[in-house]
């Protein structure tokens, strides 16, 4: 069988369609542990009084609020409706707008600061983002954005990515996107910030834990609460889902916690000057 190619247009657009969906269960669920690197994320692209600023795929819009409260002037982005409503209702006060991060609606040197936390992973093409993000900036401003560390590291991907292959199918008609990791590693990193026009860059890993209720509650988030996983999830059979289930369940059990499940989430955390 042909392996099935990238198409740029189709995986935007369902990525778009599902960070809609998905938003409400996104922001439950998630924001626990992807919240986690919202100051160092801001540290790095110093972040503070009079900073002007703009947050990528904000999400539900923590960093973007964040950013405010350290006296920052924000703009939080997204192309997901629905996230951008969960944003607006969660954070009344940040200004939130529709907006593509490979084709940014603003001027040239517009901003100090630019962030995306867990969004790089989620575009179609990456390299022309970071090009905009490079325009966007004036001298002396700075990009990071964060990424998940590799699935045997960022073990709740390990967990649902093992019983899918285990239970179920991963070739399902979804839309081929970039490698989910292919910025896990720091090397990629550097030489895609570099490649870009950006000086300086730097890659750390940060210690991240992920707190659920449950081995349940993960999975209902994974298959509920995302786009990609959540899409290949709701592809698989009722047998397999079920199958795939209870391995996920009984795997994020192993991590009980006397409150619930703590699954080790490590992420990269990679930022660059523009000269």
């Amino acid at each position: 069988m042909a392996q099935q190619q990238a198409d740029p247009d189709a995986f935007k657009a369902f990525e778009r369609e599902g960070w809609t969906g998905a938003s409400a269960s996104y922001a439950e669920a998630f924001g626990s542990v992807t919240s986690q690197t919202i100051p160092a994320v801001l540290d790095a692209v110093r972040a503070g009084p009079g900073a002007r600023l703009l947050d990528e795929a904000c999400g539900p819009g923590w960093l973007a609020a964040a950013a405010v409260e350290r006296g920052a002037s924000v703009v939080g982005i997204d192309i997901s409706a629905g996230m951008l409503a969960e944003a607006q209702r969660r954070h009344p006060t940040v200004e939130f707008r529709e907006g593509d991060a490979e084709q940014l609606p603003f001027a040239d040197g517009e901003f100090d600061a630019v962030t995306m936390n867990f969004g790089l992973l989620h575009l179609s093409r990456p390299e022309q983002a970071l090009a905009e993000a490079y325009r966007v900036l004036r001298r002396g401003g700075g990009v990071a954005f964060t990424v998940w560390c590799p699935a045997d590291e960022a073990l709740a991907f390990d967990l649902m990515l093992r019983a899918i292959e285990a239970h179920g199918r991963t070739d399902v008609g979804l839309p081929v996107g970039p490698p989910f990791f292919r910025f896990s590693d720091a090397g990629e990193c550097r030489r895609v910030v570099l490649e870009a026009g950006f000086v300086e860059p730097s890659v750390t890993k940060l210690p991240l834990v992920w707190r659920l209720a449950s081995g349940e509650a993960f999975f209902d988030v994974m298959h509920r609460g995302t786009a990609r996983t959540g899409g290949l999830l709701r592809a698989q059979t009722p047998e397999a889902l079920a199958a795939i289930k209870s391995a996920v369940v009984d795997g994020a059990n192993a991590y009980h916690m006397a409150d619930g499940v703590e699954i080790p989430m490590p992420a990269v955390l990679a930022s660059a000057t523009k000269p």
